[in-house]
């Protein structure tokens, strides 16, 4: 029991680490060793609970740096598997090219030395990024990333160990088989440096082939012509006032109207000219299913056998350039479109 003056009147003001206002006090010698015992021991608990607090974050900053977390609430999240010699570029390039996308969205794995990734991390461009470090092609890194739960992911020809060419593109494709076993809802696009290995990503339902060494290569060739074809693709795939090439979603109500009405449409509502049709657009493993569904409805078996066989042939995100005016548009396309014109 605390004793007071004024009557020794009980201060409802008494906490763990005040007395009151000062206004009241303890007056008899067991009074005052309780309040100070009081004091100490709220002292003693919030010190304790505020070093727990800021533990717990010191240890979040320093697992976050060195690519340790585990992303369990992230859900519709951007994975970029692998690290390149340019790698800050591609970040870059990548976060310009997808301004919709939140940087708390972007999960980064790869086995880049923790040196390079901490600075890297710690760059204010890059500080809302996550990080795991670890070796992409074991299944459990990518479950750390939450793989199960994520949207879009990008494996790039990784450059972060000493491997062969050969090998590069072998954990590409046994990542994306990975990937396909974790999550056949995700978005895929995986750089290839040998073609070859393409018919095996396709086997694992990527959605998104980059050849970049057959690009380099085709390139090469047409500057050789002195053509200046190289400057025009440059031109194209620039994001500057979106004059160069852009897919576009396609309103639902052009779906089976012919190509040369929704070349109309984009050219005197939207400002854009359209070159052509993206088919198969979106996770390849949904289209091909809704495909084998639809194709199975016919009650005509031949039918049903030569729709099958159409199913097979699918291809993903298939370009179709400069169709004829009456061609149809099909479900699950996108717009080519270049060359916004000013109004």
């Amino acid at each position: 029991m605390f004793y007071y003056a004024e009557n020794d009147i009980y201060d409802g003001d008494v906490t763990l680490t005040i007395t009151g206002y000062g206004d009241i006090s303890p007056v008899s010698v067991m009074g005052r060793i309780v309040g100070i015992l009081t004091m100490a021991f709220g002292v003693i608990v919030v010190a304790a609970v505020t070093g727990q607090i800021a533990s717990f974050f010191v240890d979040q900053q320093l697992k976050r740096g060195k690519g340790l977390l585990k992303l369990k609430k992230l859900k519709n999240h951007f994975i970029i598997c692998g690290w390149k010699t340019d790698f800050e570029r591609i970040i870059d390039g990548i976060l310009e090219a997808n301004p919709d996308i939140d940087p708390t969205d972007i999960v980064l794995i790869n086995n880049a030395s923790t040196e390079y990734m901490e600075m890297f991390i710690s760059n204010p461009k890059y500080r809302m990024l996550n990080y795991i470090h670890g070796d992409y092609i074991d299944e459990s890194v990518l479950l750390r990333a939450n793989i199960k739960s994520a949207a879009k992911i990008l494996i790039l020809a990784d450059q972060s160990g000493n491997y062969s060419e050969m090998e590069i593109d072998s954990r590409t494709v046994m990542t994306m088989l990975n990937v396909e076993k974790l999550n056949r809802n995700i978005y895929s696009a995986a750089e290839l440096l040998d073609e070859k290995f393409q018919k095996y990503l396709e086997v694992a339902h990527c959605d998104e082939v980059l050849l970049t060494k057959e690009y380099e290569r085709k390139l090469i060739m047409n500057a050789a012509s002195g053509s200046g074809v190289s400057h025009v693709i440059m031109d194209l795939l620039s994001l500057e006032n979106k004059k160069g090439i852009l897919i576009l979603d396609i309103p639902e109500s052009f779906i089976g109207d012919s190509f040369k009405n929704l070349f109309n449409y984009f050219l005197n509502e939207r400002g854009f000219i359209l070159i052509g049709l993206l088919e198969n657009s979106g996770n390849f493993f949904l289209r091909k299913k809704e495909a084998l569904n639809e194709a199975q409805k016919n009650p005509d078996i031949s039918k049903i056998v030569e729709n099958l066989k159409k199913v097979k042939e699918l291809k993903p995100n298939e370009s179709v350039l400069i169709p004829e005016f009456d061609y149809i548009i099909k479900k699950n396309s996108k717009a080519i479109t270049v060359g916004k014109i000013d109004n």
